[in-house]
């Protein structure tokens, strides 16, 4: 049975560039292994003359992050020293782990103009014995992530397995992490390898248990649940899930099973122990005021 809906919330990540954030959320912090979920775009409008939509060089641990397009591009940086354009179908996946800095740039005019940019960027929580793996970062193209297709449905496996689909992104649990599109009419259901499973509205409406959903929605299911999910509009939807990792802390950009260690993270990035990205390291986002307790809740300032 359905276990929740939680409505997307209004987040600024810079002038100009607002996001619905989803994850995470007071009564269901992850959804598996996923712990921050933002949907950026389509933005239909340019910052004001002196801003910038870019998301600065900023710090993370303890997660791998993951970015994905619906439209326009993306410049990434880090402190890898690695520099990646990513495209719609792309997928951009970086575990920071000790800790990594990049940055998220808007370097194509194009990409600003007539509502081009749209994305989705997900937080994975590491296991225990990964949260301290060395930084990494791949990039994956289209062409390297299976499509299936039937009647009135298309989906491309993003990570993880599910449907039988598999690919090459690796990844540090078991999870699952699709893009659906559905035609009006079409019917769908959900996987049954993973003990924990949601569903996004990116695009559209869709009908389940003669309920109506629409974007800016995620809903998650019990474990065991067999919903039949009807799109009542062409819609967009992102599907993921996977199994439990236990409880996790976020403050900012950090992620960790320990309070003490996000501590450390606050001191290495305000000491700069975090190196910057050697080609962007003019520029950075400081460490933010702390005003709630050590290493608490979701800071409204976090960054993808």
């Amino acid at each position: 049975m359905l276990d929740i809906v939680i409505e997307a919330r209004k987040a600024s990540l810079a002038p100009g560039m607002d996001v619905r954030r989803i994850l995470p959320f007071r009564l269901k912090r992850m959804v598996g292994p996923f712990i921050f979920m933002d949907h950026a775009g389509p933005v239909n409008s340019r910052p004001d003359p002196g801003h910038t939509m870019d998301v600065l060089p900023h710090p993370h641990i303890g997660l791998s992050t993951v970015s994905y397009l619906f439209g326009g591009q993306v410049t990434h940086r880090d402190s890898l020293g690695l520099e990646q354009i990513i495209r719609p179908g792309e997928v951009n996946w970086m575990t920071a782990g000790s800790g990594i800095a990049h940055s998220e740039r808007f370097e194509d005019p194009a990409t600003l103009a007539g509502g081009n940019l749209e994305m989705i960027q997900t937080w994975v929580a590491l296991p225990e014995k990964d949260e301290e793996a060395a930084p990494s970062f791949n990039n994956f193209k289209p062409e390297q992530l299976p499509v299936f297709t039937d009647t009135g449905v298309w989906m491309r496996l993003i990570a993880g397995n599910a449907y039988g689909l598999r690919n090459d992104v690796k990844t540090h649990s078991p999870l699952f992490y699709l893009h659906v599109a559905l035609e009006k009419g079409a019917r769908f259901g959900l996987p049954k390898e993973h003990p924990e499973r949601g569903i996004y509205v990116a695009k559209g409406s869709i009908e389940v248990a003669g309920r109506m959903y629409t974007i800016g929605q995620m809903l998650v299911f019990d474990k065991g649940a067999d919903p039949v999910i009807l799109a009542k509009e062409p819609a967009t939807l992102m599907l993921l899930g996977g199994e439990p990792l236990g409880e996790r802390f976020i403050w900012w950009n950090f992620v960790s099973s320990r309070k003490e260690r996000i501590e450390q993270a606050k001191a290495d990035w305000k000491e700069g122990r975090i190196l910057l990205p050697p080609t962007d390291n003019a520029e950075f986002v400081p460490l933010p005021t702390d005003r709630s307790k050590p290493a608490g809740g979701p800071s409204p300032q976090a960054l993808s």
